[in-house]
């Protein structure tokens, strides 16, 4: 059975990534931001990390950087709702080339959810 860690800081958006993923068959574990995930991760990894980007403590570009430096295998898929930029990037596109290999604009369909995990964990 695959494992994803669900890393974000709203409890309702991780119960329903969870729920649904759970559903369709995989082991799920959360944590509530950026750290807590690392910790998470370094106890036990994980087949996929889905993270969102905007959290505090730490955010999840910095987790990005820090999970792809002391695991250079790591799948990562990030995700973040508005539309967040920095200069003329968005996060999305800035998680991108920080190491995650997909990403989810919020809000997101749910079959799209289980379509990138499936996507994700096959490659």
């Amino acid at each position: 059975m695959p494992s994803v860690l669900v890393i974000d800081d709203q409890d309702q958006v991780r119960q329903v990534i969870r729920e649904i993923l759970e559903q369709a068959g995989y082991e799920v574990d959360e944590a509530g931001n950026g750290k807590e995930g690392l910790d998470r991760y370094r106890t036990r990894s994980t087949d996929l990390v889905i993270m969102d980007i905007l959290m505090p403590d730490q955010d999840g570009l910095e987790t990005i950087m820090t999970l792809r430096r002391e695991f250079p295998d790591v799948r990562v898929i990030a995700m973040t709702g508005g539309s967040n930029t920095i200069g003329l990037l968005n996060f999305l596109d800035i998680a991108k080339m920080l190491g995650a290999r997909r990403t989810l604009q919020k809000p997101f369909d749910l079959n799209v959810l289980l379509d990138t995990v499936a996507a994700e964990l096959t490659c």
